[in-house]
């Protein structure tokens, strides 16, 4: 049985996140969390008693500020909520961040200042504990008023509309409910608004990123790696005193992570000439992703453990707050900043590639890695594909916050493209890791040639035997997309 993440007594963190998304750890409300839940719904009906006038509640959304509702018409609004932003497209978002996405909305729900009842908490808890995942198509998010429509398509379950994935298996939300042990619940005044009214979907991929970009990083100085021994570059341009006369510490923390994996090599040069700058000045190049990755956790655990929807109420004073923390800046910006990131990798990717399969550079290793050129390419193909992932990362640098459009009757008339930032940022990481899985293989095709693994440092011995468990050497032209695919999945896993 995994261990159980408790939610209301700490703040959560990205490990927390992983945990639940994909570890599957159950979760459960504290006592304090449900006080305050309960707190802050008694605090919304005491203003609905008084008669005060409530947006989302008693009166339309966005637009529509200005109608009034009838008090019959209440909950009728918050289910039609969901049925009219029940319009995205596209491909359906992986069922991590989907379930990320939920436990986001529960730890948001936990500070009591979105005033839902404790039973729509529960009901969100149980779709994570039971394994009911909403399928929630990627476009339709603008981020202003927080991911709207992503958002409603995991609240929509809750009352059994929709789709849902139990046991691998597409189904009518209901029927998936039924098949979980679960039933179908009604929404309250304001449930279903402070359900889509967050940054709640755009964060989930920030956080599974994050972890993600770490991982495709340290593969990459993999690669680099391998690929200074392959070429018998000098090691000296690593040295710690180099870096801390910079003084930077992603550099540092680049400079001393390859020293680390470069130890020991016969391959090595001490001294000697310059070698070019994709094997003589990664930390300097990559250093700066290292460290921004790094500055990068501080703000993600902020925005997920913030009250992020619109209107809030202070469970301790009842005073009801009509604001705008759903906006999406904070995390749409930390975002488009990660796709120059991801670009710069995937320029070093492309570059190290070239120098590995132009025997004009490669110092003596045949054209393309082949053994026997001419009749076999090699891999000249590959070199093809990661150039292509370079330009396709680079054009999906280009920010997303920026081009932002007034919609939704000019209320939304600023809005943050945060998911457009987490959807780009997502494809272009992926693209990054297939790249660097071809750099990985290319790079231990060029040990091999070079007299094997033998003289390589232990650091970088490891990384070659993993991908030589995944991929045997290329003694002629043969199929390589499993390949590729398999050393990329490793690279998730952390095993390279």
């Amino acid at each position: 049985m995994p261990e159980l993440l408790a939610l209301g007594a700490d703040p959560l963190t990205l490990d927390d996140v992983s945990r639940v998304a994909r570890g599957g750890v159950p979760v459960r409300l504290t006592g304090g969390a449900r006080t305050r839940i309960a707190r802050g719904r008694a605090r919304l009906e005491e203003l609905l008693a008084r008669g005060e006038r409530i947006y989302g509640v008693n009166t339309g959304v966005g637009g529509n500020v200005g109608i009034s509702l009838a008090p019959e018409q209440m909950d009728l609004l918050q289910h039609n909520i969901v049925r009219h932003l029940s319009c995205a497209t596209g491909q359906p978002l992986p069922r991590d961040v989907v379930r990320a996405a939920t436990l986001l909305r529960i730890a948001t729900f936990v500070t009591g200042a979105s005033a839902v009842r404790n039973e729509i908490v529960d009901a969100l808890a149980a779709l994570l504990n039971r394994g009911v995942t909403p399928v929630v198509p990627r476009y339709g998010s603008v981020g202003a008023s927080g991911d709207l429509m992503p958002s409603a398509y995991i609240a929509r379950v809750l009352v059994g509309l929709g789709e849902a994935v139990f046991e691998g298996r597409v189904l009518p939300a209901a029927d998936a409910l039924a098949a979980a042990g679960l039933a179908p619940v009604r929404f309250a005044p304001k449930e279903a608004l402070a359900l889509i009214n967050g940054t709640t979907m755009m964060t989930a991929v920030a956080a599974l990123l994050w972890r993600d970009a770490f991982r495709v990083l340290r593969a990459l100085l993999g690669a680099v790696a391998l690929s200074i021994e392959a070429l018998e570059a000098p090691d000296l341009p690593f040295a710690a005193w180099v870096h801390e006369r910079k003084g930077h510490p992603g550099q540092i923390a680049v400079a001393a992570h390859l020293r680390d994996l470069l130890s020991g090599s016969a391959y090595t040069r001490p001294s000697g000439g310059q070698s070019c700058y994709s094997l003589r000045c990664p930390p300097q190049g990559l250093g700066q992703v290292w460290e921004a990755l790094q500055d990068s956790r501080a703000p993600i655990e902020r925005e997920i453990n913030s009250a992020n929807d619109n209107p809030l109420v202070d469970p301790e004073t009842g005073i009801l707050y009509k604001a705008g923390n759903f906006y999406g800046g904070h995390m749409a910006r930390l975002l488009d900043t990660w796709k120059l990131d991801f670009a710069a990798m995937a320029n070093w990717g492309n570059a190290l590639m070239a120098v590995l399969v132009d025997d004009r550079f490669s110092g003596g290793l045949p054209a393309n890695l082949s053994p026997q050129p001419g009749v076999n390419s090699g891999f000249k193909g590959m070199q093809l594909s990661v150039t292509s992932l370079t330009c396709a990362v680079r054009q999906m640098a280009g920010p997303s916050s920026i081009h932002s459009l007034p919609t939704e009757q000019y209320n939304q008339d600023v809005v943050s493209l945060g998911m457009h930032a987490a959807v780009t940022a997502m494809d272009a990481l992926e693209c990054v890791r297939n790249e660097t899985a071809m750099v990985l293989l290319a790079s231990a095709q060029a040990v091999d040639l070079r007299g094997g693994p033998d003289r390589l440092a232990p650091g970088s011995r490891r990384v070659y035997q993993a991908v030589r468990a995944l991929a045997a050497f290329l003694d002629r032209d043969r199929p390589m997309e499993g390949e590729v695919a398999s050393v990329a999945a490793h690279i998730l896993a952390e095993d390279l």
